[in-house]
């Protein structure tokens, strides 16, 4: 049978193991496995959040409300925006998705960093789009514009707070950038892990508020599967001018978010408490790897996200040691696959953050 020759060149998305096939592969208890690889809040979801959905379970026979009223209306109250500036997606990668049928073709040019969340590639591929990289692991806004000179893309993706390395771009240097950008070239500003950002350092927040006012080529991703702790009802959300959002519009499949997960991601909006003890806490903890890192001798990229990226010494492999301590049952994700011989581990809770130490101390 023959595929679509686009496909050739496309490597699947590998998420993190899950827990369940770690308890089939190595016949370990699913309690006695910690899993720090795909950065989920490991502090879970408002309580708030739990009674709402229980409440609704009763619902399940009829389809969600598509105008997505409910959600919609929180988001433009915290944003400050208008209902015609948002579009929701079943995760923020569906609305990347969305954005590349929209604007890329097999002619387009899509500029990324050279270091950067995997779907932007894949995605661009999908439409046979060329992905120009840069050679700058961080973000770095001089050599974006003059490959932005060069290449003359169709669509620019800027993720701030990056994935998977944790570093972010200053907002005021970032806003800069735009200004310089072509009215024509869609930037796509990725914010899944701003509120973590936004609370670290207030020079690192970027205002959804202030890219729609400036700009008409600008589009700001959010999400509710990190700060929110709503990864497994897969809400994500795009902020931007009214005739991108319906651009957008055209290519959003009916009903594409379930009851349950509107009736979540509304909720947990209003328990602002619950997400900045979570986000309190994992900068606490986050400390905790700082001084690790540093006893060891190991690299840590500053991270201003639910994550760090611990950048390993010459003689250790990320590969040998990511695939030890998954027989030992703890998960986290190997960067190899990016060039890196480094290690991306989420921030989980005092326990398991110890248990991360303890076994790593023991395999170095």
């Amino acid at each position: 049978m023959k595929f679509n020759k686009k496909l050739e060149n496309i490597q699947t998305y590998e998420a993190g193991k899950p827990i369940e096939l770690v308890v089939r592969e190595f016949g370990i208890e699913t309690k006695d496995i910690v899993k720090l690889a795909s950065n989920e809040n490991p502090y879970g979801c408002s309580i708030k959040v739990q009674s709402a959905v229980s409440e609704i379970v009763s619902h399940m026979a009829l389809y969600p409300d598509d105008s997505m009223t409910k959600l919609k209306n929180a988001l433009t109250k915290k944003y400050d925006i208008l209902d015609e500036n948002l579009i929701i997606g079943s995760g923020s990668d569906q609305v990347i998705e969305f954005i590349m049928h929209a604007k890329a073709s097999s002619n387009s040019k899509i500029l990324i960093n050279s270091v950067t969340f995997a779907m932007y590639e894949i995605y661009a591929k999908h439409v046979g789009a060329e992905v120009i990289r840069t050679k700058s692991q961080k973000h770095d806004l001089d050599e974006f514009y003059e490959l932005y000179k060069q290449e003359n893309p169709d669509i620019i993706f800027l993720c701030t707070p990056n994935n998977p390395t944790g570093d972010a771009l200053n907002a005021a240097a970032m806003m800069e950038f735009l200004e310089k950008i072509d009215s024509d070239t869609l930037v796509v500003v990725d914010g899944a892990y701003m509120e973590y950002a936004a609370f670290k350092d207030e020079t690192k927040a970027v205002s959804p508020k202030e890219i729609v006012a400036k700009f008409d080529n600008v589009i700001y991703l959010g999400t509710f599967s990190k700060a929110y702790g709503l990864g497994g009802m897969r809400v994500g959300y795009g902020i931007s001018r009214a005739n991108i959002i319906q651009e957008l519009y055209k290519l959003r499949p009916p009903f594409n978010i379930t009851t349950l997960s509107l009736e979540a991601a509304s909720v947990a909006l209003e328990d602002e408490e619950f997400v900045n003890n979570c986000i309190s806490l994992n900068f606490k903890e986050m400390k905790r790897y700082e001084e690790f890192a540093n006893a060891q001798n190991i690299a840590i990229i500053e991270s201003y996200t639910n994550f760090v990226t611990l950048s390993l010494n010459e003689g250790q492999n990320s590969t040998k040691i990511s695939d030890a301590l998954l027989q030992k049952g703890m998960i986290v994700r190997n960067l190899a696959g990016y060039g890196m011989n480094a290690l991306r581990v989420t921030v989980g809770t005092k326990e398991q953050n110890s248990r991360f130490f303890e076994l790593v101390l023991e395999l170095l």
